[in-house]
């Protein structure tokens, strides 16, 4: 072995621990140095260990409403269709109610009957009591005459219930809007034959809409109300939108959503959390979005 060689094998490790020493060296230097960070710009909402999860945009409890029918029959009437703006009371659907209409009137007339059955019966009783205060009757007559009184009285209060009766029934053929909103579903059509309880029509209120956000039970203790919340979706990207936790329920239910990211188990139970929007949104009931909520917040916009 030359000298020229020995001296290579000494000198090229030591040419690496100095090299590898001077990248160390540099590395330190910059995470010691800090960033320059803007500080004249619009304020932000700085999160501090935020938790991410995913939900969807839901209706506030009453601005969505699926009406439906009590009644089997035929639909004779959609008044309305899909996007239509609505107002509460107004008629969105009628069924035929040509049967309910004439048992309604046959009850009414019954009434009439019974009325006047009545006012005879009223005239039969004065006019033995006023015998009997002659002693020109005897006491069952009077009694009779009063029995049979009381029985048309019976009977106009019947044909009042009936008809009453019959009335609500032709009601439940218009059904109408229970809220002002939008028709966001429609589901029946003219000449459709439908049983009782079928859905109709799906209506809501776009403008009081908030999400409810599926969050692991390993989070729970970090979510707090009040917290800051950043909204994004699919669709749009690069824009968020600001939002606030305004709900935190009691117990922990079974997932609804199916993870997007395959590493996260399906599982798991969750904490449905209700977040209220802050701004407008273009996001639409249903959809699905992705949540960083912080557990404390900076400067607020």
């Amino acid at each position: 072995m030359t000298r020229t060689t020995t001296i290579f094998r000494i000198v090229l490790p030591l040419a690496g621990i100095g090299i590898l020493g001077a990248f160390v060296w540099q590395a330190r230097q910059a995470r010691g140095t800090p960033l320059s960070v803007p500080t004249d710009g619009p304020a932000t909402t700085e999160r501090v260990g935020g938790t991410r999860a995913e939900g969807r945009v839901a209706a506030y409890p009453g601005a969505e409403v699926t009406v439906g029918t009590d009644l089997a029959g035929t639909v004779s009437h959609v008044l309305v269709r899909e996007k239509d703006i609505v107002h509460r009371g107004q008629l969105l659907v009628e069924l035929a109610s040509g049967e309910q209409r004439a048992a309604l009137d046959e009850a009414r007339a019954r009434i009439g009957e019974a009325e006047a059955n009545l006012r005879l019966a009223q005239a039969q009783v004065s006019r033995w009591q006023a015998l009997r205060a002659q002693n020109l009757a005897a006491q069952q007559s009077l009694d009779g005459a009063v029995r049979d009184r009381d029985a048309a009285q019976a009977q106009l209060d019947l044909a009042h219930a009936t008809a009453d009766r019959l009335a609500a029934v032709l009601a439940k053929t218009r059904i109408v809007s229970p809220i002002d909103g939008v028709v966001i579903a429609r589901s029946v059509e003219a000449g459709q034959t439908v049983e009782s309880g079928t859905s109709l029509i799906t209506v809501a209120d776009l403008a009081r809409t908030r999400i409810e956000a599926e969050i692991d039970e390993f989070d729970a203790g970090r979510i707090a109300l009040g917290a800051s919340v950043a909204v994004s979706a699919e669709g749009y990207a690069g824009r968020t939108w600001r939002g606030r936790v305004e709900e935190i329920p009691d117990a922990v239910v079974a997932r609804r959503l199916r993870p997007e990211d395959p590493g996260r188990p399906s599982d798991t139970r969750v904490l449905l959390v209700k977040i209220a929007f802050l701004e407008p949104t273009p996001l639409k009931l249903g959809q699905r979005v992705v949540l960083e909520i912080g557990t404390s917040e900076g400067r607020t916009p």
